[in-house]
């Protein structure tokens, strides 16, 4: 655990390095607190957010969202001791809590690692898979990011059938995305999605796996990059991944699994983390205390920090 007298001493390098550090081999596991506009409504409404207090897609409806990552970023239950990193929505960054750029508040205030959500979503379905759509704007975004203080970034693009043809496209992208992140001095999570739902997830899985070593060892030695990818549905079969020298870390999302189930699936993955976001919040409620809040939040990071041992 970083303590905050040490952070405010360090000079950038030393913050990045320290970021990294902490990425790369703490104990815990990475908050998704980046629902964008499109499934802010969702997360609103699972929280008890009374729908007519806000107009979706409007300012208000940031503005309850902000409320919401706000009160589970200040919780106290919601350290760096066993949540190491947050991906943030950029609306979040562009935010300050308690008066502090939200970023820079989560590495100071927190010790926990900001990251930024930073694909525009995804494009239409092509070969059993969805790329991520164009990003113009990506390297004003980058530029933004490194300015906030964000030590990486997040990109997420699915799979929804083992399409060979698909999935290679997708990695590609991904990995083509990544190195235009790296050339701003952030570390790329890369997230190619394998739909739970998929018939044939395992194929997908074993393509999808075979094509990340092919990028991996084609990366320089400086360059390194995250990934995040669904609960598999063999056991460890991205052991080699976890292992690889060109990965700081491999983090899991649910997926749609209940937390419980992702929790076990997780729990069974040997150096995989969990980068949760829907099962995160399950629980938590707009109505309640914030003593209550506190207690419902701890104990899901409890058991979230747990099955990322």
């Amino acid at each position: 655990f970083v303590s905050k007298a040490t952070i405010e001493t360090q000079t950038e390098d030393t913050m990045t390095d320290a970021m990294m550090k902490k990425a790369a081999s703490a104990d815990g596991f990475i908050a998704a607190l980046d629902q964008s506009g499109g499934s802010t409504p969702k997360a609103l409404t699972a929280y008890g957010v009374p729908t007519d207090s806000y107009v979706v897609g409007e300012v208000s409806m940031y503005d309850k969202v902000h409320e919401m990552r706000s009160r589970i970023i200040t919780s106290a239950s919601f350290t760096g001791e066993k949540v190491l990193g947050a991906i943030l929505f950029e609306n979040t960054m562009d935010r300050t809590i308690e008066g502090k750029p939200t970023a820079k508040y989560l590495w100071e205030e927190k010790g926990i690692v900001p990251f930024l959500k930073c694909d525009s979503g995804l494009a239409a379905e092509v070969d059993g898979v969805q790329l991520m759509k164009p990003m113009p704007e990506l390297d004003a975004l980058l530029s933004k990011g490194v300015e906030n203080g964000v030590f990486g970034t997040k990109m997420r693009s699915l799979i929804n059938s083992a399409n060979p043809a698909g999935i290679k496209a997708i990695v590609e992208q991904q990995f083509e995305v990544a190195l235009q992140i790296i050339g701003h001095g952030l570390c790329p999570i890369i997230e190619p999605e394998v739909n739970i739902k998929s018939s044939d997830k395992e194929a997908s899985e074993e393509i999808l796996k075979k094509e990340i070593l092919e990028q991996l060892n084609a990366l320089d030695d400086d360059k390194k990059v995250m990934l995040k990818l669904s609960l598999p549905s063999v056991d460890n079969i991205y052991k080699e991944l976890v292992d690889h020298p060109k990965v700081v870390r491999v983090v899991a999302l649910s997926g749609g699994y209940s937390r419980d189930n992702a929790n076990a699936i997780l729990s069974c993955q040997t150096g995989m983390i969990a980068s949760f976001s829907r099962a995160l919040l399950d629980g938590v409620a707009f109505a309640q205390t914030q003593d209550e809040f506190d207690a419902t939040l701890k104990a899901t990071i409890d058991c979230i920090a747990e099955a990322s041992k």
